[in-house]
């Protein structure tokens, strides 16, 4: 499912336009994203949960040429499901 399909579902099941799904898309996604770059995490229950986490600095390799290259660390966006989602599956 791609984000149009996910608009589209949101759309069908609540009545609303597709603009209004689109919209409302975008505000949680723009909602989760500063909250997380703020440090925070996002719990929805029965769902799961948005959290940054910081992955070290590491040694990697070239695929093509096998040379040992360094990979810088980084802050990572994670998500934990819920046990109600979990359960689903």
């Amino acid at each position: 499912m791609n984000k149009a399909d996910l608009i589209a579902k949101i759309s069908d099941d609540t009545g609303i336009t597709k603009t209004q799904a689109n919209d409302a898309l975008d505000s949680f996604i723009e909602a989760v994203t500063k909250t997380l770059k703020g440090g925070g995490k996002v719990t929805l229950v029965g769902f799961g949960t948005f959290t940054v986490s910081k992955r070290n600095a590491r040694n990697g390799r070239n695929p093509q040429t096998g040379e040992v290259i360094k990979i810088k660390a980084k802050k990572v966006a994670r998500f934990k499901a819920g046990k109600e989602l979990a359960a689903k599956l």
